[in-house]
């Protein structure tokens, strides 16, 4: 651990150049928010600081952009964001040769599956993604769920991700549950738990409703962790892998209801839209996954529930049929972006919001534009409205809480940039992201985690699931 406390010289003008927990203690000042009774003693404090000289883009188009601009935060929250900002007193992180941004905001991520990465094959059909989380998915222990989803979490942290919907669909019991959202706790990140069904679980088996009411109380108004359900998929015949049918549906999402909790799930094909819509389910507190095989006249019923969509570009484009953004985009419907799982690709927000356009140019051969500043847009800002969040993250909006990115240029692979919006969705790699901020916490600052063990955290997800092969009976 870097003790120098003199390289850690606190100056208005000074870079803050540290890379460890002592760092981050050192470049905040005495002035600290008090801290939560759920916030770990491991993240580092909130105080007060000035980004000075990035490229800012605020997703905000009231606030706009800045080729050369500050952003200003105490205590978790954004002040102030103008060209330049007087911020007396203030810790100042230098932002020369980087862009600022809104953390990336995900919608939707299964990561109780993350640690299941070495067993994946690609090219062996029995050890991809549902075989292998059919086999062990059972057998997981509260503690492989905790050890598996604060793996993930490092993960989205180092790659710029600050908010992350946590799409459980193993919980098998309510020390499950617990543990997850321990996790969530753990990283310092913004999130939205979605309480789902155990992997195995009968279809004609309600999920455990009496604890998403203990789960709600528990959480009460916590700011930064929110509580949803991820439902299985909804058809006719209640047959299909996984899925439920419309009276269990109406059940489950009317007990959700009743507790505000808003509702996921996946989606294929015109058939699941027109089931929902017929049966009064869909609404604006519905956000559907995977948007593939629609038929023209569902995207006008989507517009009119005010439900939201979450594309999940990478796992789609291996899938049968297209993402329809464009038609989801013309129609009104409101669009974000997810990593889905880490399994057997990486977190890469930027790699995501790049495929996205090469998909759209490759469907619609130059007849839909989507430019890249929307790209960003639904990385970000899209993501806060499709989890309710807009209020509080997803813009550089003085007011809302401090959920920052910096993203390094310079780089071999981001020398020379133009346009900020093209660099960010044509060259950015994960690698590029230098600092991330999630509630005023310095969580990562030039590519070293400020709170986080991380060989600690892979250490013991590793030992975790050797030790759920052996119980599974997995080679």
């Amino acid at each position: 651990m870097a003790k120098d406390k003199q390289s850690l010289a606190i100056d208005r003008r000074t870079v803050l150049a540290g890379t460890t927990a002592l760092a981050a203690a050192t470049i905040l000042p005495s002035r600290t928010h008090a801290q939560s009774a759920a916030a770990p003693a491991s993240l580092p404090a909130r105080g007060e600081f000035v980004i000075r000289g990035a490229y800012v883009l605020s997703m905000d188009a009231a606030v706009g952009d800045f080729p050369v601009g500050d952003v200003h935060v105490r205590e978790g929250a954004i002040v102030a964001v103008a060209a330049n900002v007087a911020a007396q007193g203030a810790q100042v992180i230098d932002g020369k040769g980087m862009i600022c941004m809104p953390g990336f905001i995900d919608t939707h991520w299964h990561h109780w599956t993350t640690f299941l990465r070495p067993a994946m094959r690609a090219d062996d059909p029995k050890k991809t993604y549902f075989p292998v989380t059919a086999a062990v998915g059972t057998h997981y222990t509260p503690d492989d769920s905790y050890h598996s989803v604060r793996l993930s979490l490092a993960e989205a942290l180092a790659a710029g991700v600050t908010t992350t919907h946590n799409w459980a669909h193993n919980v098998r019991s309510p020390a499950h549950a617990d543990a997850e959202v321990k996790a969530m706790r753990d990283s310092g990140l913004r999130g939205r738990f979605a309480y789902g069904p155990a992997q195995g679980m009968p279809n004609d088996q309600p999920m455990d409703l009496a604890d998403w009411a203990r789960m709600k109380r528990d959480l009460g108004n916590d700011p930064m962790i929110g509580l949803g359900i991820c439902s299985r998929n909804v058809d006719a015949a209640n047959a299909s892998r996984g899925a439920i049918n419309a009276d269990m549906a109406k059940k489950e999402w009317g007990a959700a209801r009743e507790l505000g909790m808003g509702i996921t799930l996946h989606t294929n094909g015109s058939a699941n839209i027109q089931l929902l819509a017929a049966n009064n389910l869909l609404g604006k507190d519905v956000q559907l996954v995977h948007p593939l095989n629609l038929a023209p006249g569902d995207f006008e019923v989507l517009a009119k529930a005010d439900v939201r969509y979450s594309i999940s570009p990478v796992g789609e484009a291996g899938r049968t049929g297209e993402t329809q953004l464009s038609e989801l985009l013309q129609a009104g419907v409101k669009v974000s972006l997810s990593i889905d799982n880490v399994t057997a690709d990486s977190c890469n927000c930027f790699g995501c919001m790049h495929l996205m356009q090469t998909l759209n140019r490759h469907r619609n051969a130059g007849k839909y534009s989507l430019t890249t500043k929307r790209l960003v847009q639904m990385a970000t800002i899209d993501g806060a409205v499709d989890l309710g969040l807009a209020d509080n993250t997803g813009s550089l909006t003085p007011g809302k809480r401090a959920d920052i990115i910096l993203v390094k240029t310079g780089t071999p692979n981001m020398r020379q940039i133009g346009d900020p919006y093209d660099a960010l969705v044509h060259q950015a790699q994960p690698a590029d992201v230098d600092t991330v901020i999630a509630d005023g916490r310095v969580l990562l600052r030039k590519r070293e985690f400020t709170g986080l063990d991380f060989e600690k955290v892979a250490a013991e997800s590793n030992a975790a699931f050797e030790a759920l092969k052996v119980r599974a009976k997995f080679s």
